[in-house]
């Protein structure tokens, strides 16, 4: 058991300069410096060090993103930057809501897809790693989907196969598991469990688990999408093991009217501008 939550403190990306200068302002504005100046045991040293770590966690000093070294997605191509615009939303955004295709497949409860379902979150954030002859299972505790990943050299699947967690193989270097991925369906996002940034069916991603201790895999993923982004680029963090985490329910769909009632009530503020 992998649970992917030990990073959840880091920026996805890398803030810029205008980003940090108006996270200080707030800051300031609103006191915060001062309280952990005050609040401390008095001792300079400690607030300074509270300060350092607030603003690494806040300001994006550290980010997920490892490569461009700037730790900034790259620029989207004109076609990715078009798909952009165009795409599902998130629920948690204002909409507009006029039909379930406005909502992402996180939101729809079909898939957090790849990379979703490796980044860290905050809930429901079990990652499983099975390993038997020849094969390696990852299984996802949020919407609990599983990858099972074929280690014998045998070649990928057809490209008129396609899905949201994509085709999947694998191979040992060294200590390191590498995982190649192809074959995604270009229906998923790269950031938001699926949600945000949506990838094009060129997509293709590989993965590197290095343990470096039995209770420590080193992860990185690199997305590499030329219908969507000017190159390619990486990702990374921590997996830190939890023998005692277990998986809790994720029922989705067996209770959830999120999507009706996102529909219902955009209906319904329309009635309301119109009157």
């Amino acid at each position: 058991m992998w649970p992917a939550r030990n990073a959840t403190d880091a920026t996805f990306q890398r803030l810029t300069d205008f980003d940090v200068g108006t996270v200080l302002r707030e800051l300031i504005e609103a006191g915060v410096l001062e309280r952990i100046r005050t609040d401390s045991t008095g001792e300079p040293g400690w607030a300074r060090d509270q300060i350092a770590t607030w603003l690494q966690k806040h300001t994006g000093t550290i980010s997920l993103v490892v490569d461009p070294p700037d730790g900034r997605v790259p620029p989207l191509t004109p076609e990715g930057a078009a798909r952009a615009q165009h795409s599902w939303r998130s629920s948690w955004g204002p909409g507009p809501w006029n039909s379930v295709a406005d909502l992402g497949p996180f939101d729809r409860c079909i898939s957090r897809g790849l990379p979703g379902s490796m980044l860290p979150w905050t809930d429901t954030n079990g990652i499983e790693i099975v390993q038997a002859p020849g094969v390696v299972a990852i299984r996802n505790e949020m919407i609990h989907e599983t990858r099972v990943i074929p280690l014998d050299g045998r070649p990928h699947v057809s490209t008129k196969i396609r899905g949201y967690m994509g085709d999947s193989r694998g191979r040992w270097e060294q200590g390191t598991l590498v995982v190649e991925t192809t074959n995604f369906n270009g229906r998923i996002g790269a950031r938001m469990n699926g949600d945000e940034a949506p990838t094009s069916d060129k997509l293709r991603i590989t993965e590197r688990f290095t343990p470096t201790d039995a209770y420590t895999i080193q992860y990185e993923m690199t997305l590499d999408d030329p219908a969507t982004w000017t190159r390619p680029w990486t990702l990374a963090y921590v997996l830190q093991r939890i023998s005692s985490y277990a998986f809790s329910e994720y029922a989705c769909h067996e209770g959830n009217y999120g999507v009706a009632n996102i529909l219902r009530t955009a209906r319904a503020q329309e009635q309301t501008a119109d009157k």
